[in-house]
């Protein structure tokens, strides 16, 4: 789900939370200190930068703990401690601590929001390691010795869900992991049979449109583009199509050298439990800049997203081609020019 990395002035509870924790006496050791998945903007002040491995897959979290001087990567390394910042999805968040405990020698750190479900977790690990905690900044942080412990039925799998395209592999913490979403797939039936021969996703999650757009008569290449590098991922596994370019990108500043001819898109509009419709529309413009003239978008969304005036400010045909009592899905032509 792409959105603009925050700046660091933003409030620091993840922060708050770790110096509670250890000026009430816990002991990172020494060495390296491995974060699952960080967001851009947050702060780990008790602990030196040097020390700090950033692991993030999505894509303007990434690059936003880089420029702010963080070591990041996608895959995650061994250290003593192993940080956890708990995500939203139950599932993805047991995943990663059971790869925490998989990774760290000496020490797992937990720490989350009490709206993330940090109590649950909590209640959870209880009841099979031996677990501390401390409450701070509407959260709590939690740590435990993971020697011994056997994590193996939080650690997920890999998912398939069956489409009409075949079976398709997704994986915890994905969008709609578990079954094709509704809205992708109103659109996936609102395609016409032959579509332009330079296609692209944006935010193409595992691959389901992208692999509708192949489907299609006339496509001889198809841009899939995704912020979240797991779902990438999954994408590469699940479209075996030589015509499929893979690029692990934040749509709404994706650009190729040579324009677009259709762009097929169900845009997020959340940023954890915030509602952020200005995704979608940043998603529209990206779409406008990278189509040709006579380019044409796809768009799926709720019913309740107001992007029907943006669609109209970028382009000249503007069309409702399905709907029902959820979703909406938009086709739009001739990108308007933007004065620079």
């Amino acid at each position: 789900m792409p959105h603009s990395p925050v700046t660091l002035a933003a409030p620091a509870p993840r922060a708050e939370r770790l110096a509670h924790a250890m000026s009430e006496g816990v002991v990172v050791p020494d060495g390296r200190v491995t974060v699952l998945r960080p967001h851009a903007g947050e702060r780990f002040d008790p602990i030196d930068l040097g020390r700090l491995n950033m692991v993030q897959g999505f894509r303007p979290d990434h690059d936003g703990l880089q420029q702010a001087g963080y070591k990041v990567s996608v895959d995650a390394t061994p250290a003593p401690t192993v940080l956890v910042c708990l995500p939203r999805a139950k599932d993805h968040a047991y995943m990663l601590i059971a790869q925490a405990a998989a990774l760290a020698s000496d020490l797992v750190i937990v720490d989350g929001q009490k709206t993330d479900g940090i109590d649950s977790v909590l209640k959870a690990l209880r009841g099979r390691v031996a677990v501390e905690s401390l409450s701070k900044a509407h959260g709590r942080v939690l740590w435990f010795n993971p020697q011994g412990v056997d994590f193996a039925d939080w650690a997920g799998a890999e998912q398939t869900v069956q489409t009409e395209f075949g079976p398709m592999s997704t994986a915890p913490g994905l969008f709609s992991a578990d079954a094709v979403d509704p809205a992708s797939h109103m659109l996936a039936n609102a395609l016409p049979p032959e579509l332009p021969a330079r296609m692209a996703d944006f935010g193409a999650g595992w691959g389901y449109l992208s692999a509708a757009v192949l489907a299609r008569r006339g496509v001889e290449t198809l841009h899939v583009v995704e912020a979240e590098h797991d779902a990438l991922h999954a994408a590469r596994r699940n479209i075996a199509d030589p015509r499929a370019q893979f690029h692990w990108a934040d749509a709404t500043s994706f650009a190729l050298p040579e324009s677009l001819g259709g762009i097929v898109m169900n845009p997020p509009f959340h940023v954890g439990r915030e509602a952020r419709p200005e995704l979608g529309m940043a998603f529209i413009s990206s779409a406008a800049r990278a189509l040709g003239t006579r380019g044409q978008l796809w768009v799926v969304a709720n019913r309740h997203l107001p992007y029907a005036q943006a669609l109209e400010d970028r382009f000249v045909h503007v069309s409702v081609v399905a709907e029902d009592n959820r979703f909406r899905v938009w086709h739009a032509k001739q990108p308007r020019k933007v004065k620079r």
